[in-house]
């Protein structure tokens, strides 16, 4: 598909002008901005998924939940309902979408609600909530967030990249300076301080925009049957044959981790929030017969995770060892507490007002 992308360029050049005439026009006030009391962080990117926008959601989640009463905001991209809905633990991801699912079923306790209509979707919670977490709001600027943090993916940060649908970029990389807060995410956990300076040189940050780098931290696989535990990363051995299921944008930073124990790896890849078919499964469950190892497992990531629990994927899978391998962000030792102190900096003194 990528193959065909250069003769979309036309296209894309038809596409930023509609994309920078739209941005101007709310530069400009000639398009308005809906402003709320009520505190609101946006996270959110320039690009089409990847970026690590659900793991950042999670951080500020947990550092902000037992302090306020705290909701998620998503469109719920991928589900088959409309309008305003809030999400419960046994809601379908075809209702919600797999990421607010995920929100919910790890966070019990908050609130989260989908709405393709993030103004709308505010209104909805304001009156009973403290502080509205926006996940991938960056371009719905008919709402004004209070505080807006923008992402950038390490590993494609320094590619060329394009507009949509040549490329994968939705508005230009200069809409950037929108943003209150810069954050590097999927970076090494050795970051040093020269690879500091050339992200910092080469993404620019003006006036008071602040930059961080965050990094992934993998946990155990987690089974998706009941009945079985919980499986440690490091029981995978040289030999262990590991049957892969992704349906997210950039798998690669998932690969690269499992690679790091087991090279005998078969990937199942399909697009970003695909809704997995019977016939997906069914192909899976048959790739998985024809391994043979003393040690062989299913692996698919947390957010994929929601998006098998249909009554026929349940009923193929229930024998078999399928785990999801779950991930959180975390910010540099160097600059967490800094990065901690301004959202909570934020949430406290909005709050105060609202």
């Amino acid at each position: 598909m990528k193959s065909f992308r250069p003769l979309l360029f036309p296209f894309s050049l038809l596409y930023g002008l509609g994309v920078m005439a739209r941005n101007l026009a709310f530069d400009l006030g000639l398009m308005k901005s809906k402003d709320f009391d009520l505190p609101i962080i946006s996270v959110g990117n320039l690009s089409v998924g990847g970026s690590g926008k659900s793991p950042m959601t999670e951080y500020l989640v947990r550092l902000l939940k037992d302090k306020y009463k705290l909701a998620t905001l998503s469109r719920g991209y991928g589900r088959r309902s409309k309008g305003f809905r809030l999400v419960e633990e046994n809601s379908l991801s075809i209702e919600t979408g797999d990421e607010p699912l995920q929100f919910k079923r790890k966070f019990k306790d908050i609130t989260v609600a989908v709405c393709e209509n993030r103004v709308e979707g505010i209104k909805k919670l304001e009156a009973t909530h403290q502080l509205v977490i926006l996940d991938d709001a960056y371009q719905h600027r008919s709402l004004r967030p209070g505080l807006s943090i923008l992402l950038f993916d390490y590993n494609s940060l320094f590619r060329f990249k394009m507009l949509l649908p040549a490329g994968d970029l939705r508005e230009p990389v200069w809409e950037k300076d929108r943003a209150d807060i810069l954050v590097v995410t999927k970076t090494p956990p050795g970051l040093d301080a020269a690879d500091r300076r050339e992200l910092l040189e080469h993404i620019k940050p003006i006036n008071q925009q602040e930059i961080f780098y965050s990094y992934l931290v993998y946990g155990n696989l987690q089974p998706i049957n009941a009945g079985m535990k919980e499986r440690e990363l490091i029981s995978i051995k040289v030999s262990t044959k590991i049957i892969l299921l992704t349906g997210i944008a950039n798998p690669e930073t998932l690969l690269s981790e499992i690679g790091g124990y087991t090279q005998h790896i078969t990937h199942h890849k399909y697009p970003d929030h695909h809704n997995f078919s019977k016939k997906n499964i069914s192909k899976l469950v048959q790739s998985f017969g024809t391994l043979y190892a003393d040690d062989k497992i299913i692996v698919t990531t947390e957010k994929d995770a929601q998006r098998l629990g249909s009554i026929e994927t349940k009923e193929l899978l229930k024998d078999l060892p399928v785990y999801y391998l779950p991930v959180l962000a975390e910010i540099h030792e160097q600059e967490r507490t800094r990065f901690n102190e301004l959202i909570e900096k934020y949430a406290a003194e909005s709050s105060i007002n609202h």
